[in-house]
């Protein structure tokens, strides 16, 4: 027995058709992503500022024009109560349980009004982005949101640096506007999608996959659709050999209209809260082969950004968006 959203019973849905074959990638970008805070957020391991530096590389590069970025708004209140409860809500109007949620101490300090400016807004904006990068991939087939993957926050908590769950938001938006009831999220940060495969536990129209490393955070772990744990010291031709194996019944058995990527990075050797041994190489090789698995089967694909906590990890996630768009070619 199908445990359809309730959610679905507003505006009707609609199925569409799309055309993979001319698969395009639009890109979604808004400065709101990063924050300052004087200088303390270079005390997290978590460089959020990353964001910028990737877009600014692709414009200098010229890889992106000047109105090359489709920009979002902000989510609103309403959407984020698609997913989240009143309790994680309330928690957010207390320093202490946001410095708890991003693990930063030191923002215990801080009056929740800078908190509510500098940290919760710009989480609301790369939340806004992955709502518009579905929407985008709908139109195209190929969206890019330089940012989200905000995977480990549940229906009432945060945790894991993140706040506020843009994957799963992201999916009941677009299953609440009637343009999407089957969902797929394949999830490759090197750390479980927990957040996620909670949110989405009892439904059986959104179907979670994560590739992670069994050794870190979370601890225990959640249970999606299809986990798939990896051993300390996994490297590229392990890794890609097992996606390779996995993705296609993934697809069967998901029957998805959208695939929701969180493309993390920190996979890559030396990750600093992590142990695999991917290469910058092997990651390009990764997303190539995720978008192109939904190209193949003429799925649109939204991907987000997700983690990565090396000092360079900015430039591993620049060479596989550039990649992307040699390969498919911007949005007009």
């Amino acid at each position: 027995m199908s445990r359809t959203n309730d959610r679905l019973k507003g505006p009707s849905f609609q199925a569409k058709e799309h055309n993979m074959m001319s698969a395009h990638v639009a890109i979604v970008y808004s400065p709101g992503y990063c924050t300052d805070l004087g200088g303390l957020e270079k005390l997290h391991c978590f460089d959020i500022n990353k964001y910028g530096r990737i877009y600014d590389q692709l414009r200098a590069d010229g890889v992106l024009g000047p109105e090359a970025a489709a920009e979002p708004e902000e989510v609103s209140e309403e959407d984020i109560r698609l997913v989240h409860t009143e309790v994680l809500l309330k928690s957010l109007e207390h320093s202490h349980n946001i410095a708890t949620y991003l693990e930063a101490p030191y923002l215990a300090m801080l009056p929740i009004s800078v908190l509510k400016d500098k940290i919760l807004k710009p989480f609301r904006h790369a939340t806004g982005g992955t709502i518009l990068a579905g929407r985008l991939a709908l139109e195209c087939g190929i969206a890019v949101n330089l940012g989200g993957g905000y995977h480990h926050a549940k229906p009432s908590d945060g945790g894991g640096f993140n706040v506020y769950n843009d994957l799963a938001i992201a999916i009941r938006k677009l299953q609440s506007d009637g343009l999407l009831r089957r969902a797929l999220v394949v999830d490759l940060d090197v750390h479980q999608g927990n957040g996620t495969a909670v949110v989405f536990a009892d439904d059986d129209d959104v179907f979670t996959f994560s590739m992670h490393d069994d050794s870190v955070f979370p601890i225990p772990k959640a249970r999606s659709n299809l986990d798939v744990g990896l051993a300390i010291g996994t490297d590229d031709e392990t890794y890609l050999g097992l996606l390779k194996e996995h993705l296609p019944a993934v697809f069967d058995e998901a029957r998805p209209e959208m695939v929701l990527y969180q493309a993390g990075c920190d996979t890559i050797q030396d990750d600093p809260l992590a142990n695999l041994s991917m290469t910058q190489t092997g990651i390009v090789e990764r997303d190539a082969m995720v978008i192109d698995a939904c190209v193949e089967h003429e799925i649109p694909v939204a991907m987000t950004l997700g983690g990565g906590y090396a000092p360079d990890s900015w430039h591993v996630q620049y060479a596989s968006i550039r990649n992307l768009i040699e390969t498919y070619g911007l949005k007009d």
